[in-house]
């Protein structure tokens, strides 16, 4: 009987000095010596240049940008084309309107292909 008494306080007597030493749930990272078997799972943040919308969306602002050069462009050389070279048929694609020469002196144009 005293064994057995012994016995318990024995085991009594180490498990509550063994309990300091244990690990506590609730600050691990208070304790002196505390290294996390644990790794923590990080999920990957995507750039806002990676993600769906965003490409989408500079897509749709390139695009309409460039429309927008392209719409420049077309009213530009529809400026051009009301000049008296491209839209009076007399100047048959030349620079300056072709002198009307006599019909014995006219000769053979090499840009249009027409005696004049």
């Amino acid at each position: 009987m005293i064994l057995r008494s012994i016995a318990f306080f024995a085991i009594v007597f180490f498990g509550f000095t063994l309990e300091g030493y244990a690990q506590s749930t609730r600050e691990p990272e208070k304790q002196e010596g505390f290294k996390s078997n644990i790794q923590t799972v990080k999920k990957k943040k995507r750039s806002k240049k990676q993600s769906y919308s965003y490409k989408i969306d500079n897509a749709i602002n390139e695009y309409e940008a460039l429309m927008k050069e392209n719409a420049k462009k077309y009213a530009k050389m529809e400026k051009g084309m009301k000049k008296p070279q491209y839209s009076d048929p007399t100047y048959f694609g030349h620079k300056k309107k072709p002198k009307k020469r006599p019909l014995g002196k006219r000769k053979m144009c090499k840009e249009c292909g027409i005696v004049h």
